[in-house]
Order: structure tokens, then C-alpha cells, then sequence
């Protein structure tokens, strides 16, 4: 059996993510500006991340897949049609880190996705590292769906518009997306979760 490559110590630029977004959105006929309409981000930001230029965040991501009608996972790897049941071995994710001219107002963690080759499922998997910040650093977002998050290590707090929460190992948090939300870790170090999305899409299940 030939050995796996550890994908984990790929770059970035490997998952192509620009270059399949741009493929996807001229597969559907969308000009930039549609997309842009479709998922709220400015156009600038999409040309940005279509030209390899920024790593989006989950948020982002999830928006960018639910416009062109594909859950995210279409993005980290070539998927395969029709499969009941996925296996993703821990050296088969992609890590996806701030990049060192990562822009100010982006949010600021390091993902992996843990299901790369479904592409019709309705959750998405995550492993997240949250980074510790300054109140005032605090990015909000908000999409269609569901959140769960699962702690496994450092304090990690959750905000709304108008609740606070600090978790702990071993605590879980659920709560609607489309609310603003921001995570940010406590005690000057990272804090890790499993987290898993559930969007909404009138487009999802279309195939690309």
C-alpha cells in the first residue's frame, strides 16, 4: 500500500481554493458581482481570495458554498460523488493558518477540516484553534445554520450582541449562526474545539 502524504505539512496554496471558487463561480455563470450579492462579501474580498491572495475564514467559506450551491468540504479536496460513509485519516487534513499578510479585519483562528471527501453532507466538521485577543480585536459574523462546539483545551470565550460565555474543557455551546457571534481565547494562550456547522442553502445538493 502506498503511503499516504501528510497533508498536514502541505501550503495553503495546495487546496487551490481561489482557483476553484473562480472555476465553480464561471461553471455557474455568476460575474463577480453576483456572487458578491449573493453572499454580502465585497467584491474586492472575492478577488482577493479567487487570486490566492487571503485564506478565508469558516464564515467566509460557508458563504462562498452555499451561493455556488456546494457544502464546504468541495473546497479541500477533490471529492467523490455518491458515498455513504467517509474516513479521513488524521494526516489527510489541511491546516489552514493566518497568512502572514493576513488582512486587519479578518477573523483570526486555524481550521481543519475533518471530512474532506463527502460532498453532499449537511454538517461540516471543523478543528479549531482560536487565538487570544483584545476585546476590541473581536471579529463578529453571523450566517444561515447551526453551530455546535465541543472544548477540548484552554478557555474559550463566546460573544453575542448581548451574552457572554466562558467555556471550559469538556463543555459544549449549540446555538443559531445568523446571530452576530466572535470566539476569542482567554489566559494569553489558544484555545481548541471540535466545532460543527450546519448551513442552511436552498442551493446545497446541486451537484458542481
Amino acid at each position: 500500500m502506498t503511503a499516504r502524504k501528510d497533508r498536514k505539512s502541505d501550503t495553503v496554496e495546495d487546496l487551490r481554493i481561489g482557483v476553484k471558487v473562480r472555476e465553480l463561480r464561471e461553471k455557474r455563470r455568476h460575474t463577480l458581482q453576483d456572487l458578491a450579492t449573493k453572499t454580502g462579501l465585497a467584491r474586492a474580498v472575492l478577488e482577493e481570495i479567487e487570486g490566492g491572495e487571503v485564506v478565508p475564514p469558516v464564515a467566509t467559506l460557508i458563504k462562498v458554498a452555499q451561493s455556488l450551491g456546494v457544502s464546504m468540504s468541495y473546497f479541500f479536496e477533490e471529492v467523490s460523488e455518491g458515498i455513504k460513509i467517509s474516513v479521513t485519516r488524521a494526516g489527510e487534513r489541511f491546516r489552514i493558518e493566518r497568512r502572514p499578510h493576513h488582512h486587519q479585519g479578518e477573523v483570526d483562528y486555524v481550521y481543519e477540516s475533518l471530512e474532506t471527501q463527502k460532498p453532499d453532507k449537511h454538517m461540516e466538521p471543523l478543528f479549531v484553534e482560536f487565538q487570544p485577543m483584545d476585546t476590541g480585536e473581536m471579529i463578529f459574523v453571523n450566517h444561515p445554520g447551526e453551530e455546535f462546539l465541543y472544548i477540548l483545551k484552554g478557555t474559550l470565550e463566546f460573544r453575542t450582541d448581548d451574552r457572554i460565555e466562558v467555556l471550559h474543557p469538556g463543555d459544549s455551546l449549540y446555538f443559531e449562526s445568523d446571530i452576530n457571534h466572535s470566539f476569542r481565547a482567554l489566559d494569553d494562550k489558544p484555545a481548541a474545539a471540535v466545532v460543527t456547522v450546519w448551513s442552511r442553502s436552498e442551493q446545497r445538493g446541486k451537484t458542481p
